[in-house]
This record gives C-alpha cells, structure tokens and sequence, in this order.
C-alpha cells in the first residue's frame, strides 16, 4: 500500500472517470465464497449495499467475476449500487483512499482502510485483522441488511494513535541504524 500510493495517485484517473468526489461515498467488495456461495447470505449482502445507496450514501462495487456470476444465477441486478467492472490495483488503492467508508468481505481491504483510516465494515462474522477492530477502525457485521445500513451510516474514524503494524518505515530504519554502526 505504502509503496504504490503514491503512483497510484499520479498515474489513476478513477476519481474523474467516475464523477467521485473523496468522502462521498462508500466502497464495497463481495468476493469470499462464505458470502457469494450462499444465495441467502448474498442477497441480504445486496439489500443492505442497496439500502445505503437509497439511503444516501453512493456505493461504488468493482465487482469480482464469481460474484457477478452468482448474481446473475439468482437474478440479483442491483439498481442503486453503482456496479463497476474490477479495477486495477492502482485504481483500487485511490478508490480505497477516499472512501468516507468501505463495506468489504476481504481481508486485504479491510487492512488496506486500517492504513488509510477509511472505517471498515466487514461483511463477516469474524475477521483476521482482530486489532482493527480493537482500534475501532472495523466493525463486523455479517450479512444482515438492517446492521449493514447502521454501521455504514454510523462508521467513524478509530483511534489515530493505534498503528499495529508500523508505519511502513521499518526497512529504512534499519538501514540508518546499519550506517550509524548501531547494529
């Protein structure tokens, strides 16, 4: 993430493509088999990302080939939810970036907003990224419509202060501290 960032930000013209102003609307993904291989579990998924659409918050869904394929197989075309073609990763760390929220399944989104303090809501009952939720950057949600509309509407940055995993500057530390003779 902190390597691509900032070509990312020079080489992508989503935002403009796409008419998107930052913090104006949620970024959803729905990949993961637990969601798109249980036609229940995917369509209470799409009435919650519809609901917020309705609702007033713009969903924009780059849409992974198997869910796509799922959706048509039960006759699921979402109307309000702006459904996009899958994005490259550069297009997909600026869409990421100025997300007022992002409603995922994935656990590499979920890490991705962490980095780019994006409130995450996990279309999930349980994560990998635990200490997201801890820092209040992530809620779960599972695939209930009613929580999935809540917590989008109510998501809030978490703790600034908490960084987990670093801040990406490890290698370069060290390699000073290799300069100085400190090592």
């Amino acid at each position: 993430v902190l390597l691509y960032l900032d070509l990312a930000e020079k080489k992508s013209q989503i935002m403009e493509q796409l008419g998107l102003k930052p913090k104006s609307y949620a970024l959803a993904t729905v990949h993961r088999a637990e969601n798109t291989d249980q036609p229940e579990r995917l369509w209470a998924i799409f009435e919650g990302l519809e609901r917020v659409a309705k609702e007033g918050l713009p969903v924009v869904l780059p849409l992974h080939p198997r869910t796509q394929k799922q959706l048509n197989a039960l006759g699921i075309h979402p109307k309000k939810v702006q459904v996009l073609d899958p994005v490259s990763y550069l297009d997909m760390l600026v869409l990421e970036k100025n997300a007022r929220v992002i409603l995922t399944d994935s656990g590499g989104v979920q890490k991705e907003a962490f980095f780019f303090r994006v409130p995450c809501v996990t279309l999930r009952e349980e994560t990998e990224w635990v200490e997201t939720v801890e820092a209040g950057w992530n809620t779960l949600v599972g695939y209930d419509p009613k929580r999935i509309v809540k917590v989008a509407f109510e998501a809030r940055s978490g703790r600034e202060s908490v960084w987990p995993y670093g801040d990406g500057r490890a290698a370069e530390r060290i390699i000073s501290a290799l300069g100085r003779g400190l090592c």
